[in-house]
């Protein structure tokens, strides 16, 4: 892709050096086996195409199912074979658009002597379906499937570079997991837009607590739901799907500006065929080089900052750290912590603002948000990217010529500054998430839509261990006071950490109704918690008799968001003396698919290491705040 002149760098600023500088120390050892292993592969391949190292019954099963062009580039010794291993299937909007995708990206790689496949596909579910259900007790470990999926996708080693497509919670992350264990291979994520704009997110959030209030019926419900999710592509709401393409274009595993174009625009498809073309010109290229080298430390500490910057998913806390590990990188919470105190808020998107994807898309996007963050030294721009050497050029936006050709110019300054800011005049001057440390072990708060008399709560507690026990609690209006909520076994051992959305809309009545509330949970919401101050990913779970287990009806607990602690007013003798809550013994976990899940349920790590089920990725130490500070 064409490339213009780079303007000099802003100097980095020096929390985001020292925090760098701590992940790559922390990660020397991981990192250089890593990296270790991808020359071993690229070495033993060199410059020749992949399945010339295969024996001839081998190729022969692997061409056999090719036709015409594609048959004699498989069987020669020149041209490049992509793998595209796909998250395609009709029941979801955000990857019904990909039905399309194999067939284009094969004849653009016909078109430049290249031979392009569908390798595998992925599982991809929707935590919008299955809310609330037992559905979503899968979801989290549906990640790591899918890394091993897209593994087994790219284990029959004919190919010289990959296509990942894939949109959504699980299923970028662990594409991504996947895709590093075959780092030596030049690697594109291919998006496919979101929706376009239905019913505004703040009428739709207006009902949900109407209905929660017992103020609106069904059917109002589901209309306002329908008018809001009512067409292919992803949901506009900035969760942790678009958190995930945000993530992608910063982290320079997208095209630059490639997230948020609208699946049936023309800029969409050139932005296919050209992934297409860039990731077969590196495979044919005297310098090749994998996605295993795009993410290194620099590019996850953009990812950090990113995420920070715009307020995204809280669930990154986990698949950014475990992302990381995949390509041999110890990432911890502290480090978002220090720098979210530095990172400034940009971007006002629901559930932090009213606007939704396409508002910031169009007031600049991915590529002015890259701008800023350059302009004020919060990214590395001596990074590698797909698009070549270095950041700069994703803070240009893709457009088509008047002749339909891709081309990339400087974005303007935001056309909308209630949605998108400079980084030098921000929303606010902190990313919004905080790291909790106290007598209840080690959590996360997302403060970035709490206002400030909410951002400490002390209350005593009323502990549930579903949702179904604290909604009915709530119908019966035995919450109608000062509360903090705890809602335990609902982390990763206990039963694959489902989303806790239903809990929003509820506590959010509570607070309107004037009391002091909070909650505090061993599961996640994904930032959905929005004026609810949250501790959420409690580590160490309550199955792992940690402390939260130990908590009773009564017991004051304080959040405080402000000095990052979580703790129970309680002398700490008698809580260590007091017997942890146990589940009944002998209780079976069935239904929906779940007994297929026993074996990850025991191997999962906790929520603070990523929460994935790959031993050897997991970090064996977790670093004091005061380390990189």
């Amino acid at each position: 892709m064409a490339t213009t002149p780079i303007d000099p760098v802003t100097p980095l600023h020096p929390v985001v050096a020292r925090v760098t500088e701590a992940v790559v120390e922390r990660s020397r050892a991981g990192r250089t086996a890593y990296l270790r292993r991808l020359s071993a592969a690229q070495l033993e391949k060199g410059l020749r195409p992949a399945r010339t190292d295969l024996g001839c019954s081998n190729l022969a099963h692997a061409v056999a199912a090719c036709g015409g062009s594609d048959r004699a580039v498989m069987s020669g010794e020149a041209g490049v074979s992509l793998g595209i291993v796909t998250a395609y299937n009709d029941m979801l909007s955000a990857h019904a658009p990909y039905e399309t995708y194999p067939q284009a990206i094969k004849e653009t790689a016909r078109g430049i002597g290249a031979v392009a496949r569908v390798a595998g596909g992925v599982p991809a579910m929707c935590d919008g379906i299955t809310q609330g259900r037992a559905g979503m007790e899968l979801s989290l470990y549906s990640r790591d499937v899918i890394a091993m999926s897209t593994a087994i996708a790219l284990s029959h080693d004919v190919f010289d570079g990959a296509l990942m497509l894939g949109v959504c919670d699980k299923i970028v992350p662990g594409l991504v997991a996947g895709a590093l264990a075959f780092g030596h291979l030049p690697t594109a994520f291919v998006p496919a837009g979101p929706m376009a704009s239905g019913r505004s997110n703040a009428e739709k959030a207006e009902t949900r607590k109407r209905y929660a209030a017992g103020e609106a019926g069904r059917d109002e419900l589901l209309g306002s739901e329908v008018a809001s999710y009512h067409s292919p592509g992803t949901c506009t709401f900035y969760g942790t799907a678009n958190s995930n393409q945000l993530l992608m274009d910063v982290m320079g595993l997208h095209l630059p500006g490639a997230a948020f174009v609208h699946p049936d625009e023309p800029l969409r498809a050139a932005l296919t065929a050209e992934a297409t073309c860039r990731v077969a010109a590196i495979a044919a290229s005297e310098r090749p080089y994998g996605i295993g080298q795009v993410v290194d430390e620099k590019a996850v500490v953009n990812g950090v900052v990113a995420l920070l910057a715009t307020g995204g998913s809280t669930n990154h806390t986990m698949h950014l750290v475990s992302m990381a590990a995949a390509a041999g990188i110890t990432l911890t919470w502290e480090d978002f912590d220090a720098l979210s105190a530095v990172v400034p808020l940009v971007a006002r998107i629901y559930p932090n603002g009213t606007a939704d994807v396409n508002h910031f898309h169009a007031a600049g996007g991915t590529p002015y948000l890259v701008a800023t963050l350059l302009d004020t030294g919060l990214l590395h721009e001596d990074v590698r990217t797909l698009a070549g050497e270095g950041l700069a050029s994703y803070r240009r936006r893709p457009v088509l010529d008047d002749d339909g050709a891709l081309r990339w110019e400087e974005p303007a300054e935001s056309t909308d500054l209630t949605v998108l800011r400079p980084a030098s005049a921000p929303f606010e001057p902190d990313g919004g998430l905080r790291v909790l440390r106290g007598s209840l072990g080690h959590a996360v708060v997302k403060t970035s839509s709490l206002s400030p008399d909410h951002r400490v709560v002390e209350a005593p507690v009323r502990v549930f261990t579903d949702q179904v026990g604290f909604l009915q609690a709530f119908s019966r209006r035995e919450l109608d006071r000062d509360v903090v909520v705890v809602l335990r076994e609902q982390g990763p051992s206990a039963n694959g950490m489902p989303e806790l959305h239903a809990l929003t809309p509820s506590l959010q009545v509570l607070q309107k109704r004037g009391y002091a509330v909070a909650l505090v949970t061993d599961g996640r919401m994904s930032g959905a918690s929005g004026s609810i101050p949250a501790a959420i990913h409690v580590t160490p779970e309550s199955v792992h008799e940690g402390p939260i287990a130990r908590l009773r009806d009564g017991d004051v607990v304080r959040l405080d968001s402000l000095a990052g602690t979580l703790d129970v007013l309680l002398d700490p003798a008698e809580l260590a003396a007091r017997e942890p809550a146990r589940r009944p013994s002998g209780e079976e976990v069935w239904g929906t698919g779940r007994e297929l899940f026993g074996a990850l349920r025991t191997a999962v790590g906790p929520a603070d290491r990523g929460a994935h089920v790959f031993p050897g990725l997991v970090p064996t130490t977790v670093p004091q705040l005061e380390e990189i500070a």
